[in-house]
């Protein structure tokens, strides 16, 4: 299972998020994980790569795939990317989701 942190509206892998964690003002960091506010110091962990999307989550920062869970629509647009294109991040995609190039 992957973890996600959600910081400033993006979500981030555990070392991303350990990372800008430690570059911040410790006391601002105590203050955020006080009120749980993502705009101040990543917030998390959260499991399954930060849940249920439309699309296939990344780390913000390092572009690692957070392996969520997709919704309907999202394993439509895999579906889509999948029998359109053929890179290393769509195979992983593939991989994961079990969803493979439609037969022609």
């Amino acid at each position: 299972m992957t973890i996600a942190f959600a910081y400033q509206s993006e979500l981030f892998c555990e070392d991303c998020a350990k990372s800008i964690r430690e570059k911040l003002n410790p006391e601002l960091v105590a203050l955020a994980d006080k009120d749980r506010n993502s705009d101040m110091a990543p917030q998390g962990p959260y499991p399954d790569g930060g849940g249920e999307a439309d699309t296939p989550q990344h780390c913000d920062a390092c572009d690692v795939f957070l392996k969520n869970p997709l919704t309907g629509d999202g394993r439509m647009y895999v579906q889509k990317i999948v029998d359109r294109e053929w890179t290393p991040t769509v195979v992983e995609w593939s991989n994961f989701y079990d969803i493979y190039p439609a037969p022609v």
